[in-house]
């Protein structure tokens, strides 16, 4: 019993027989115990000739047969008739139990035009369908949508016939034109889609080119709606940006209010400083000594001046102009100030660039509006032009084909006669 109970695979002999006679023979793998017989003869016991010449050894019983096989003795015994039966194969049945799965556990079939991919879930044994659009959809949003449908499935890919793994990014279209292998955890199904017949050349350009109008027509009916949505976009992401920037505003104004303090400290430091030079030299020049020892004291006070302008130019590279200097000046003091509070100048500069681009990109796209609101304005002048012009014909044809109506009437009726007009001889 034990033996039978770890055989990993099973063939069961059953006989066909009309009688529906006992089993005689249980057959089964090496491995497996059998009952059969020593000699096939085709004869009838009786009750005093038991087992004269034929030897029965049952050697293992399975237990879904043991009763069958033991009323076969017992009719044995007993001297009931027992016909043997001669083990022909074409009139057995065999029953093969494997844990190979079925190449039909994938299908694919096309329904309304769309593929439709059929599946046995591996957690709760259940057929799920996914219908796929073939030139949208691609191997990676199938795998997605399996993942997400059966959280059970730990691994799913998608290999060719050939064993290679076919990529995340190929499309379905592609995919369906062969014979592939689907990989679900442990578990491989060899999948047979539907052959379908390619488009020509002729039809695949015509496909395109309709695909392009219809594109053209979307863009052509939705451009209105995408501009109003752009342009709140805009609003709403610089009114979010500005917010952010709020309070670092705040701080770099306080920051350039001290530094703008200190500069104009510098300056009017400057002009006290050659104010004072002009006094000492004038009384040097006129109290304490005279101009012939002061002149070369003055040239060389001139042109150490010269000298200092000069390196100011080496060291910044920009020439001694008393704006740029302040300007200079003040930065320094700026930057000497944000790094004290630990200002962060990076994200401030970053957050002023985006809402200067996106409020460039907003009047960009406030021009492209007024544009096309003038375009159209201009198109229904020119309709409402042409309509006038097509109202105006049409008022000349209609007088002109009066005007024949009347013209043929008097011709029907003939001229008018004179003795209408004249009247009767006297």
């Amino acid at each position: 019993m034990a033996a039978a109970a770890r055989s990993s695979r099973l063939l069961l002999l059953s006989s066909r027989n009309g009688r529906g006679g006992g089993v005689l023979a249980v057959g089964c793998f090496p491995g497996l115990g059998s009952a059969r017989h020593r000699q096939h003869q085709h004869r009838t016991y009786s009750g005093q000739d038991v087992f004269p010449t034929t030897m029965v050894r049952l050697t293992s019983i399975i237990p879904g047969q043991a009763g069958s096989i033991f009323s076969h003795v017992g009719d044995v015994i007993q001297g009931n008739p027992v016909h043997q039966r001669l083990p022909a194969w074409q009139n057995q049945q065999i029953v093969f139990c494997s844990t190979a799965s079925p190449s039909d556990d994938v299908t694919v079939a096309y329904q309304n035009g769309l593929p439709v991919i059929s599946l046995c879930l591996p957690s709760r044994r259940e057929r799920c369908q996914f219908t796929l659009k073939p030139i949208s959809d691609s191997v990676g949003i199938f795998l997605k949508q399996l993942q997400a449908e059966d959280k059970g499935i730990d691994r799913v890919n998608v290999y060719s016939t050939d064993g290679t793994r076919v990529a995340s990014s190929t499309g379905i279209d592609v995919l369906l034109l062969d014979d592939f292998k689907l990989a679900i955890n442990d578990v491989t199904y060899y999948v047979r889609p539907p052959k379908r017949e390619l488009l020509s050349h002729e039809d695949a350009t015509n496909l395109n080119d309709l695909k392009t109008l219809v594109q053209q027509l979307y863009c052509t009916l939705r451009i209105e709606e995408h501009q109003l949505n752009k342009e709140r976009e805009l609003i709403g992401r610089i009114e979010d940006l500005k917010q952010q920037l709020e309070p670092l505003e705040k701080v770099r104004l306080e920051v350039s209010r001290k530094a703008e303090k200190r500069t104009t400290w510098v300056l009017w430091g400057g002009l006290a400083y050659m104010a004072t030079q002009f006094g000492i030299l004038a009384r040097l020049t006129w109290w304490e000594y005279s101009w012939d020892i002061m002149e070369p004291v003055t040239y060389f006070i001139t042109y150490g001046s010269a000298i200092a302008m000069y390196a100011y130019f080496v060291l910044t590279r920009q020439e001694y102009i008393y704006p740029d200097a302040r300007d200079r000046q003040h930065l320094l003091y700026f930057h000497k100030g944000a790094k004290k509070i630990h200002f962060n100048l990076e994200k401030y500069n970053h957050l002023k660039e985006a809402v200067a681009q996106m409020e460039k990109d907003g009047t960009i796209l406030f021009k492209r509006m007024v544009e096309k609101v003038e375009a159209e304005k201009a198109k229904i002048l020119t309709c409402k032009k042409s309509l006038e012009e097509e109202n105006r014909n049409l008022l000349l044809q209609v007088q002109h084909l009066q005007e024949e109506q009347l013209r043929c009437k008097v011709n029907q009726d003939g001229p008018l006669s004179t003795s209408s007009f004249v009247g009767k001889p006297q």
